[in-house]
């Protein structure tokens, strides 16, 4: 059976199935607005794989002007971004680059969704 988490707000945290035995909280309606917009929302991505994060970068037109703004970085930025298996959203590097390149959070979260796709 369906259910929200709640947190002691009144957020939704999330909709669950119950797998146990015990009370869950009714499933809320589809005409519930809060609801809905939880559902709708696009999923949260927090990491790709570097071939997801170049091709991205690539069919955004951004590349090179990202691989430039790496060369004017340290040692460690550069190779993390030469030798990275993965791309973590909210680690330093990405902050500093989507930064520089003038991304808002939610342009940065699009990216990582549209990357996380490929």
């Amino acid at each position: 059976m369906p259910f929200v988490s709640r947190s002691d707000d009144g957020a939704i945290d999330g909709v669950f199935e119950q797998l146990q035995e015990g009370t869950a909280e009714e499933f809320l309606s589809d005409d519930n607005p809060e609801l809905v917009a939880h559902l709708n929302a696009p999923p949260k991505v927090s990491s790709v794989s570097a071939r997801q994060f170049r091709l991205m970068l690539r069919r955004a037109g951004l590349l090179d002007q990202v691989k430039a703004w790496v060369a004017q970085q340290d040692g460690e930025t550069q190779d993390a971004f030469e030798y990275s298996g993965t791309f973590v959203k909210d680690s330093p590097m990405m902050a500093a680059g989507f930064a520089a390149l003038g991304f808002t959070a939610s342009a940065v979260d699009a990216f990582f969704l549209a990357a996380s796709k490929l």
